[in-house]
Order: structure tokens, then sequence, then C-alpha cells
């Protein structure tokens, strides 16, 4: 499978169906999913890997990394209505690539979520609604694996910059996207509003 295969499937998934503005639920587009993680294929992160999708909405990511080669993803998500969404997705993806995924659920808080992984993939959000909550998303990533992919605002690099290094964390690259915001809650006044947004890849560092 190549990156537009992926985005052409991944765009077949479905998007929530109440987003919940209190959890900054705003889908994430295909084309930066499938951007995001065949970059993560390519520095070899994905294929026969255990991987975390914290904060996994509708599943886009976690299934994107499933149908790339992942070993096993743990879809991590406090809202059951997503979670829902993610299963309902997962079954659409099997039907798609003919065979069985390896998915497991969990409808928690992710500060009670504890395997360990080789890698975590999320898009938390940004903390627009609730200050600092993308902070705690990088604590328990850090927390969980050696290797993580984390989106945040562009306009908070500085902060990821210092925390990472604060936390024997390394950045190993920088990928920046045009992040699309649909028009989904009342208080939007245009139909797509885009902000500038960066995945993280971060590595920790080894010990001395």
């Amino acid at each position: 499978m190549n990156k537009k295969e992926l985005e052409i499937l991944l765009s077949k998934l479905k998007r929530f169906e109440n987003p919940k503005v209190k959890l900054e639920q705003y889908a994430t587009d295909a084309t930066i999913a499938a951007d995001a993680l065949w970059n993560a294929h390519i520095d070899k992160n994905i294929k026969d890997k255990v991987i975390a999708d914290l904060g996994s909405g509708p599943g886009i990511f976690g299934l994107g990394a499933l149908v790339l080669g992942a070993k096993k993803v743990h879809f991590v998500e406090l809202d059951k209505e997503a979670m829902s969404l993610a299963k309902k997705n997962r079954r659409k993806v099997e039907s798609l690539i003919g065979k069985k995924v390896n998915a497991d659920f969990f409808n928690l808080d992710i500060k009670d979520f504890d395997k360990q992984v080789d890698l975590v993939i999320q898009n938390p959000p940004f903390g627009t609604k609730e200050t600092h909550v993308d902070k705690l998303f990088l604590i328990k990533a850090m927390d969980l694996a050696k290797k993580i992919y984390s989106f945040h605002k562009l306009s908070t690099r500085e902060f990821v910059r210092k925390f990472v290094g604060e936390n024997n964390f390394k950045i190993e690259k920088m990928y920046k996207y045009q992040f699309p915001l649909k028009q989904e809650f009342w208080f939007h006044t245009s139909l797509t509003k885009y902000i500038d947004v960066g995945c993280w890849y971060l590595k920790r560092k080894a010990n001395k």
C-alpha cells in the first residue's frame, strides 16, 4: 500500500457524529493522518510494533497504523461515543483490507492506561478549552514509550522544545501541517478554519 491508497482508505472512515466542544473533538483530515503515518512508516516505527493511540477518537491513526502492518494497537479514549465509532471503523477497515486487525479498546482516561508500548501516536486536545491538557498527554506518552508522534499547535513549539528536553527526550523531526477545523460548533464563524500545527517525532535519549 502506498501513501495515496492509505489516504483514500482513511477518508472512508466515520468522523465524530456528535463532537463535544469540551473535549476539542475535531476530526483529523485523512490527508494529514496518512502523511504522518507514512512518515512513521518510513522511519520504521510502525510495522510489527505495538502502538498506543491516545485520545484515539474515531481511531484514524491507530487504524492507519494497523493497515501499515502494526502488530497491535491499543485505542485509548474517554468518550464512549467516539470509542463506539472507532470500533465501527475497525470493522470497516477489516472489510476493506480483507483481514482481521489486532486492536484493543480502552474506554478510560489516558492517566489510567499503563501498558508499555513501542510507540505512541496522538493528536491530543490543543488545550484551548482545558489548559495544559496537551501537556498531560505528553507526560503519559513519555511514560509509555521511547518513541512518540504527537500533534501540537505550532504556536506552542517553544513549550514543546523545552518540555521535551526537560524530560530526557529529543526532537528527531517535526512536520508542519495546516489543520482544517470544520464548522462543528455554534461559535465557528467560517465553514473551515485552518490552523498551523506540527507533528513532532520524539525519541527518548539514551542513558549515559
